[in-house]
């Protein structure tokens, strides 16, 4: 079984907790996931079988678009309502007020990771050493926030639809708006609902795919849609498969392809150089 998966990711399951029931369900135990959920978060979890494990590099780097619930007037030890709550204050802001503030974390910025995340430092994750009650200087990031619509719930809760690049830690973010607003603020809920080229519209719950999973799989090379495409001859695909240089006249300098054989196989992803194509990643079959 080879391809791509989009799992919508339910409350409470880590994205392992995903990669191991899928193991069961799709008998292999060759699955990878690209870009890590938090556990309270939904959405769109894309899920490489097989040789398309291969490509999860290349999704890793995608912009995300998620929606976020900021409650104001709490901070919490994990900056979202599944911690430990620091403190309390009165929420005295309005909408403007909360547009405003939303609008100051725009563009690229620097965010320092929080402590209950699973970045490694000497070697243990931050929420280990978070746990046992160490707290770390962590280095500030950079980031970039695209955009940020804020729309009002209630007198404390407001929902942000957040578009922004890889490594954003969006409880972070609504800690940092409450922050500055001078009243504190905590996630109270997170859902994705895009991954680069992939959007909730493709997620599959796990009652959809547990019969029949490669039902809902989606063909590698459609991670690499945007890529102009290229069919090789036969001996073509001999020197692709033997990791040649593949002459190629129409093949400009450090651009990429989908490579194919006349057969229609997708065979790699490859880059100009020199009038040829050079592997970047290959995907058939060996």
């Amino acid at each position: 079984m080879n391809g791509i998966l989009i799992m919508d990711k339910p409350a409470g399951f880590t994205s392992h907790d995903v990669v191991a029931k899928l193991r069961g369900i799709c008998g292999t135990r060759r699955i990878g996931h690209s870009g890590t959920l938090d556990p309270m978060a939904t959405g769109v979890l894309p899920v490489f079988i097989g040789r398309a494990t291969r490509a999860c590099e290349f999704a890793e780097g995608d912009d995300k678009v998620y929606r976020a619930t900021l409650t104001l007037g709490v901070t919490t030890t994990t900056q979202d309502s599944s911690g430990t709550v620091l403190s309390e204050s009165p929420v005295l802001c309005d909408l403007t007020d909360v547009r405003a503030a939303a609008s100051g974390f725009l563009g690229e910025i620097e965010q320092i990771p929080p402590m209950y995340s699973a970045i490694k430092v000497g070697g243990k994750k931050l929420y280990e050493l978070a746990r046992s009650g160490v707290e770390i200087e962590r280095k500030a990031r950079k980031i970039t926030v695209y955009s940020i619509d804020v729309t009002q719930l209630g007198t404390r809760e407001y929902s942000l639809l957040i578009h922004c690049s890889k490594g954003t830690y969006v409880r972070t973010l609504c800690a940092d708006i409450g922050a500055s607003l001078g009243c504190g603020g905590m996630m109270s809920a997170l859902r994705r609902i895009r991954a680069g080229r992939f959007d909730e519209s493709m997620a599959h719950g796990f009652d959809e795919v547990s019969d029949n999973p490669t039902a809902h799989l989606l063909p590698v090379d459609s991670l690499f849609s945007h890529f102009p495409k290229v069919t090789l001859s036969p001996s073509g695909e001999r020197k692709c498969k033997n990791g040649a240089l593949v002459p190629c006249k129409t093949a400009e300098l450090g651009a990429r392809y989908r490579v194919y054989s006349e057969s229609g196989e997708f065979l790699m992803l490859a880059e100009g150089i020199d009038g040829n194509l050079k592997t970047v990643k290959s995907f058939f079959e060996v």
